[in-house]
């Protein structure tokens, strides 16, 4: 496998590198002392629109031959104007220099802050086309829109910014199992798929990321083994080049506190060695008691440009976590949703915590081959380990009191992955070829025991979650730990493991100047899986894809894209047949457009996924399995994100999804034509708004408030015969204020406005008679907290 992989990359390396470069226009925004100004906006013939990165880079790609006007025009800055002829195939380097004071540069920075639209993919999602021309619906959410919401860490609302997003809330904030289009979507991390088991990984803390992209559907480009809903790519942060730091300090509702700090700067003379050191702590408590939360993060970077084409960036990141045992904000009761008391627990102080331990390493090198060649291997270790208990009830009673347990949940893991890829551009008579080809690795293991249990309560002395007694009826057990963790899970079932290598090739042709674009691609799959203790099952499978984008204007596009992936399954089919990886087919229609000469997108799509070869349990010999039929998810997005004008930032978006089973094949039983699938609301809307005074003696007051809304909800679980068993709408308000002045900033947000009893998830399990885990029929969900506020104080330096 590497050695073909290997054939396949070299002679694409060859194939006349630099033969075709698109005209461009690159340089720096600097200050009169050449030092790099970041978040200001440089505007090309009064059309298209970009913003200066951290060390000042900017960037017009994919442009034509012709005369350009580049031009900022920013408050507070005076404004700039140079003429360009630009030429067939041609890159101009332009710095541009603007006379700028102190005072200046600081209020333009205060109009800084308000970038939320990313123009452009990170380099770890490997596709050089710019968003508004990429054939299949990516957002990102930045640090900046994070920062203004105070969003810490991952499970933390950052999902608001896209739309058609839910989340699990199982795990409070530990495990974050974000869905999308009618199913969990997988984690990603700089590039790299980061899940060894259905709950990892560990939430990320927004300390260390730069941004989180959403890409909605299959992405060849990424990997094509995993569900077809998509993926979501954490990036973190890097060095920039500047001397500059930031340090913040929060408060906020259940004795809530944090600090983290940024630094970034140069560790040597000639500007070759760079580092970004991030560090955060913070504790926190709950509206229910007991719970507490603590995290610890320490995230050294450091890069170094060994010479002028090639760069090695090292990349730690450890992350501690201290908390409740997970399940402790569970609330069960036979009598409906909501029939507790909002502050209702089933936990007790005193049961063993949950303690994390997560590393990750990344090395990467990129090295420019050629103009317009590039080559990027990456490579990574992760180790994560885990000591603790979850609770679950071991009964609960017709009358509502509860037989409480505590099971432990101890868990290693580790990851090796690796990856190589090469971008070029070429071109073959008029037409313009960028290449991508890659070829991916990875080694995952997890292990786990959670196959011993602790009996709080006897049955005589039943917890009563209306009048609570927490300690336990028969006191405080200790788990046995004598034995290995990897020996207590290879006894209990509790070990899975994946292997794959992957090889992946696309080539975008432009044509008419690459107004029109047809990108073809395919992916060569070779993945083993062996999921609780059983024997691995291993799939060999090639997947296309097929993408048209047009671009109607230099500011709108319309795209059309077909994409495919699959998920090893295992099982012994009735018929004698083999059973066969479930696929997802998808086919998308896209529109993206940017307005008011860039500073706010829009894109609108609707999309089809087709899952074939899923298997249950076949009816006359349950032993055996049958596959269901086909499952469609079909479905609408909306998102808006940026500027509306000078002082007013608005995100924006609304999803429809509908999930369904279209046919059913002889021998499954329990399910029917036309069944609505759970894994997604129906109707999911966002909408936050930021309104920042530019001028006067309140120059740099914020005005803020968001909501955000979950309908006709499906994300855990749906019954149409019994719609009293489906968790009710969720509609939340959010308020807030901020200051920036010079190098100070605060935050002040209120969520929750409207003090409602919100039920963050939920589900329905029938009795033992019916299939089920209790005595009783139970309704199971989590709570929202109730209105809380969090304030941030911030100094840049």
């Amino acid at each position: 496998m590497k050695n073909r992989s290997i054939l396949i990359l070299f002679p694409l390396v060859g194939v006349s590198i630099g033969a075709y470069a698109q005209s461009s226009i690159q340089g720096r925004l600097l200050t009169a002392d050449h030092k790099g100004i970041s978040n200001i906006t440089l505007i090309l013939n009064d059309s298209l629109k970009t913003r200066s990165k951290s060390n000042g880079q900017f960037s017009f790609d994919r442009l034509k031959p012709g005369q350009y006007i580049l031009k900022t025009s920013h408050i507070g800055l005076r404004s700039s104007l140079d003429t360009l002829v630009l030429g067939a195939n041609q890159t101009i380097q332009k710095d541009v220099i603007l006379e700028v004071d102190h005072h200046q540069l600081e209020e333009a920075q205060v109009e800084g802050l308000r970038h939320v639209n990313e123009k452009e993919l990170s380099t770890s999602l490997r596709v050089q086309t710019p968003i508004l021309n990429l054939a299949q619906n990516v957002q990102v959410v930045n640090s900046d829109l994070l920062a203004k919401q105070q969003v810490f860490n991952l499970s933390d609302g950052l999902i608001r910014n896209v739309s058609g997003v839910s989340r699990l809330t199982h795990w409070n904030d530990m495990y974050v199992n974000i869905h999308m289009r009618g199913s969990q979507i997988q984690a990603f991390r700089n590039g790299m798929n980061v899940v060894t088991s259905f709950w990892s990984p560990l939430s990320e803390d927004m300390s260390v990321v730069e941004r989180v992209e959403f890409v909605k559907g299959p992405a060849g480009f990424m990997m094509s083994s995993g569900d077809p809903a998509g993926i979501y790519n954490v990036v973190t942060k890097k060095p920039s080049g500047e001397t500059k730091g930031e340090v913040n300090f929060s408060m906020g509702s259940f004795a809530s506190y944090r600090t983290s700090l940024d630094l970034d700067g140069q560790l040597s003379k000639d500007k070759k060695l760079l580092y970004r050191l991030n560090i955060a702590g913070d504790t926190k408590g709950s509206f229910r008691p007991f719970e507490k939360n603590q995290r610890l993060v320490i995230a050294p970077v450091l890069s170094y440009q060994l010479d002028a084409g090639t760069k090695a960036t090292f990349e730690y990141t450890y992350q501690r976590a201290n908390m409740s045992d997970i399940g402790s904000a569970y609330v069960m009761s036979p009598f409906g949703y909501k029939s507790l008391d909002r502050h209702t627990t089933m936990s007790a102080e005193g049961l063993d915590p949950l303690h994390v331990n997560d590393h990750s390493t990344f090395i990467t090198i990129e090295h420019e081959l050629a103009p317009n060649w590039k080559l990027t291997g990456q490579g990574a270790y992760f180790t994560y380990n885990q000591t603790g208990a979850s609770s679950w009830p071991s009964d609960i009673l017709p009358d509502g009191k509860v037989i409480r347990k505590s099971d432990i949940w101890d868990a290693q893991s580790d990851m090796v992955l690796g990856q190589i890829f090469v971008n070029g551009q070429v071109k073959t008579g008029k037409v313009n070829h960028s290449i991508l080809a890659g070829l991916d690795l990875g080694n995952k293991n997890y292990y786990a025991d959670w196959n011993q249990s602790i009996v709080l309560d006897s049955l005589g002395g039943a917890f009563d979650p209306k009048a609570p007694v927490y300690s336990p009826d028969f006191g405080y057990q200790q788990f046995d730990r004598s034995q290995p963790l990897r020996s207590r899970a290879l006894a209990g079932g509790g070990v899975m493991k994946t292997q794959y290598s992957s090889v992946y090739i696309q080539d975008e042709l432009g044509f008419l100047d690459n107004t029109l674009c047809l990108t073809l691609a395919g992916r060569f799959t070779n993945m083993s899986v062996a999921s609780w203790g059983g024997e691995p099952v291993v799939s060999k499978k090639v997947t296309p894809r097929v993408g048209l984008s047009y671009a109607i204007d230099q500011a709108t596009s319309a795209y059309a894209l077909y994409d495919q992936s699959f998920i090893p399954q295992n099982g012994l089919l009735f018929d004698g047949n083999t059973v066969k990886p479930i696929t997802g087919d998808m086919m998308e229609l896209g529109l993206k457009r940017d307005w008011f000469s860039g500073r706010l997108s829009t894109s609108v799509s609707a999309y089809q996924i087709i899952k074939n070869n899923e298997i249950t349990s076949y009816g006359p010999k349950p032993e055996m399995s049958v596959e269901i039929g086909q499952k469609k998810v079909r479905g609408i997005e909306f998102d808006l994100k940026g500027e509306i004008f000078h002082g007013f930032t608005a995100v924006a978006n609304y999803a429809y999804t509908d999930g369904k089973i279209t046919k059913i094949n002889d021998g499954v039983e329990g399910l029917f034509v036309g069944q609505r699938l759970d894994g997604a609301d129906k109707h999911i809307a966002n909408l936050w708004l930021d309104y920042t005074l530019l001028q006067g003696q309140l120059s740099g007051l914020s005005f803020r408030t968001g909501m955000t809304a979950y309908l006709d909800r499906s994300t855990a679980f749906y019954s149409a015969e019994f719609p009293e068993r489906n968790i009710e709408d969720y509609v939340r308000f959010d308020a807030g204020l901020a200051y920036h002045k010079d190098k100070f900033s605060v935050t002040l947000n209120v969520m929750n406005l409207a003090d409602r009893y919100l039920l963050a998830g939920g589900s329905y399990y029938a009795d033992k008679a019916n299939g089920g885990y209790f005595t009783a029929p139970v309704y199971s969900w989590q709570t929202e907290a109730p209105r809380n506020y969090r304030l941030s104080l911030g100094y840049r330096f």
